[in-house]
């Protein structure tokens, strides 16, 4: 994984974390929360969305969904292990 990869892939962990931090109201984890969360979802995005049979188109943007989503998926799991704490 070169630089260019790594730099490609704190870009779209820090949109994909921000972007489900303002679905999911409540959770802010500040900029290397969201890059952790985004990173995080984009791995369950892998995993699930295929399970399920939905698939979103490549490139910047594709990514991006799917790691949103995934992000989504993982601050909502979050929650209600909060909320049964």
């Amino acid at each position: 994984m070169g630089i260019t990869s790594i730099i490609v892939l704190l870009i779209v962990g820090a949109v994909a974390g921000w972007l489900a931090g303002q679905i999911v109201k409540g959770f802010g984890f500040g900029l290397v929360g969201n890059i952790v969360v985004g990173i995080v979802g984009a791995f369950v995005a892998s995993f699930i969305l295929p399970k399920i049979g939905l698939a979103i188109g490549g490139g910047l943007i594709g990514n991006i969904i799917n790691a949103t989503i995934g992000a989504v998926i993982l601050l909502f799991l979050l929650r209600l292990v909060r909320k049964g704490t």
